[in-house]
């Protein structure tokens, strides 16, 4: 009986990533998702992004190994043909476990969408945006005067919540970080960082003069007039990396580049 594996494949649309994904099915053999136990995605980290929010939408959440054929690539291993076999094997696993946004319109409409990396507000037009932020049920800011906040996983917060000059957190910390990106009022807040049970609302206190959308990853939602957001526990993922380039060393090393 084969105890290997089964193994679906998965490519970004760029020229680099389907001439690699030509030659890896020529070597290798693979499966439809549907029957796979992890998958194998080809690109950058948009592209690996774009994959684990299939899976959730799929609900259907098996292990995945990325390799890079993007340009950061933080999220994937390096691209290499040889060896496939020996390096799933000795793949070490990460947990990630996902924000869930959950968005209420100024049209009464609500959505749930999970975020990998972030979450984020940010203004719709040329005026800043005013927000009342509450932690666990209490308003800590009654008002937040910026061009928008965020709220960032471990694996995201070397992504745009650095870009924001928000602390990178340390995988397997427990912690979010709540980073404000452009604040105006109170001018020295510079943002929190909090435990990942931490439930997070954002009210938006003047939504039809000062519009705001709301950004799950690569998901918006415009015209927003209330997010809640809160770790998901109930559909953990796991990201696969070489032993020697793992996700935590990787975040490690973000702390030292100037």
């Amino acid at each position: 009986m084969n105890s290997e594996p089964r193994r679906a494949l998965v490519a970004s649309p760029t020229q680099a990533a389907r001439a690699a994904e030509e030659r890896l099915r020529a070597a290798y053999d693979f499966v439809p998702f549907e029957q796979a136990d992890m998958i194998i995605a080809l690109g950058g980290d948009g592209f690996m992004l774009q994959t684990l929010h299939s899976m959730l939408e799929a609900r259907r959440i098996i292990p995945i190994f990325g390799m890079n054929l993007g340009t950061v690539g933080f999220l994937m291993n390096e691209w290499r043909l040889e060896r496939l076999d020996q390096r799933l094997e000795k793949a070490k696993s990460f947990k990630v476990n996902p924000l869930r946004m959950t968005v209420d319109t100024v049209d009464g409409e609500r959505f749930s969408i999970p975020a990998i990396n972030e979450v984020s507000l940010l203004r719709e037009t040329r005026q800043t945006a005013k927000l009342e932020v509450q932690v666990n049920g209490r308003p800590v800011l009654p008002e937040l005067v910026c061009d928008g906040v965020l709220v960032a996983t471990p694996a995201g917060s070397t992504a745009y919540n650095l870009s924001a000059h928000g602390p990178i957190l340390p995988l397997g910390s427990g912690l979010v970080a709540l980073t404000p990106i452009s604040p105006f009022r109170p001018r020295r807040w510079r943002g929190a960082i909090l435990p990942e049970n931490t439930a997070i609302r954002f009210t938006v206190l003047d939504p039809v003069k000062r519009p705001v959308s709301a950004v799950a990853d690569q998901r918006e939602v415009r015209d927003v007039a209330q997010v809640e957001i809160g770790i998901d526990r109930a559909t953990p993922l796991t990201l696969l990396f070489d032993p020697e380039h793992t996700l935590d060393d990787r975040i490690a090393a973000e702390q030292f580049i100037a």
